[in-house]
């Protein structure tokens, strides 16, 4: 049996179409609001893209599900990496 406890870790996003994909994402992150402890999103108009960071608390499946679902929004693309 698999105990799936609690853990932090940081995910990066970038986000490369911002006119189209801004509402996707943050109607998924209010959907993951629970697990969010902080955000912070960077204009980086040299690059024309937005980087988003959270910093999450919550189990391996839900930091799973949350980095999966916006894996599959077109014009996005995130990393993580576990803390604890």
């Amino acid at each position: 049996m698999e105990v799936n406890i609690d853990r932090v870790a940081i995910i990066g996003i970038a986000v490369y179409n911002k006119t189209e994909t801004a509402s996707k994402v943050n109607k998924l992150l209010s959907e993951f609001s629970d697990i969010i402890v902080g955000r912070m999103g960077i204009p980086y108009k040299e690059r024309s893209i937005s980087i988003i960071s959270l910093v999450v608390d919550g189990t391996n499946d839900e930091i799973g599900a949350l980095t999966g679902k916006l894996g599959n929004i077109e014009g996005i693309k995130t990393k993580v990496a576990m803390l604890i």
